[in-house]
């Protein structure tokens, strides 16, 4: 719920003051520690319910799709649809929205199984490129790791009571543990994504990456880095399947075409951003 309790903060809906998370009354408001509070404001701007404001530096202001989704309401105002989790894991992991270890890991990894420890000193080489100046802690890099892979694989055994909490994207079947702190992605086709999420996804992977194209070769949309297919651990196949039924989905805006071998999707031109917002719609019919 911790979503949720950042977006409640909001005045006339559209904005959060950012003394909500730092001024005094901030710990009795969301009735959670002070540590916690800076980790709600955390979270909820890496996965876009909140954004810094571009004319008011005093706030921040709730994203479109996080006010469709979190309103009261709203599509899922208490986080219980899964395409809410997917939504979040798109922002983490395909974004990279201020979760540097959740793209990495998502993206990168590419090993049949790991441990944190075995992903420490990769991380760590792949931090350093991105920002050389920095100065990175080795228990900050496995705190990190440990917080991202028991958001997917929660730990069943001992603990305080937060440890048996199924946390948000424990539900979405990414990550299992296969043995005492061994991991593995789960490849495959994925019940609970619905195509409209993977069509938001899609939309605005493409935005990203291909901008001003009308098409996109199915071997970046299933294996680009940072693509629905990566991030989603998707097999081809099953890529291919969402892929066909997204001229229905899309009423055409999104076309699927194999021609002597040649498999794309093509898109028209028009407003891209509209077509997302429809798409997450039709994720939580």
């Amino acid at each position: 719920m911790w979503l949720k309790k950042a977006f409640d903060q909001a005045v006339d809906g559209s904005r959060v003051p950012k003394a909500a998370f730092t001024d005094e009354n901030a710990i009795a408001s969301f009735g959670v520690g002070k540590n916690m509070v800076a980790s709600i404001r955390h979270w909820a701007m890496a996965c876009d319910v909140i954004r810094d404001s571009g004319d008011d530096p005093q706030s921040f202001e709730i994203s479109p799709i996080g006010s469709e989704i979190l309103r009261d309401g709203g599509l899922d105002p208490y986080a219980e649809n899964p395409s809410t989790a997917w939504h979040a894991h798109w922002w983490l992991a395909g974004r990279g929205n201020r979760a540097t270890t959740w793209r990495w890991l998502f993206n990168q990894v590419t090993a049949p199984t790991f441990t944190r420890q075995e992903l420490e000193a990769p991380l760590e080489d792949f931090a350093r490129k991105l920002d050389p100046k920095r100065r990175l802690s080795a228990s900050t890099l496995s705190r990190d790791l440990e917080t991202c892979l028991r958001s997917y694989a929660p730990r069943f055994a001992g603990g305080s009571p937060e440890d048996f909490a199924e946390p948000l994207l424990g539900e979405l079947g990414l990550l299992q543990e296969v043995h005492k702190g061994q991991y593995a992605f789960r490849r495959g086709p994925k019940a609970t994504l619905h195509d409209g999420l993977f069509a938001y996804a899609l939309l605005d992977y493409w935005d990203i990456t291909a901008e001003g194209l009308s098409s996109m070769a199915f071997e970046a949309i299933a294996y680009g880095e940072g693509s629905p297919g990566r991030v989603f651990k998707l097999d081809e196949d099953s890529v291919a399947e969402r892929l066909m039924g997204l001229a229905d989905l899309t009423e055409g805006f999104l076309a699927w075409t194999d021609t002597a071998g040649l498999r794309q999707v093509h898109k028209k031109t028009g407003a891209s951003n509209e077509m997302r917002l429809q798409m997450i719609r039709r994720a939580y019919d």
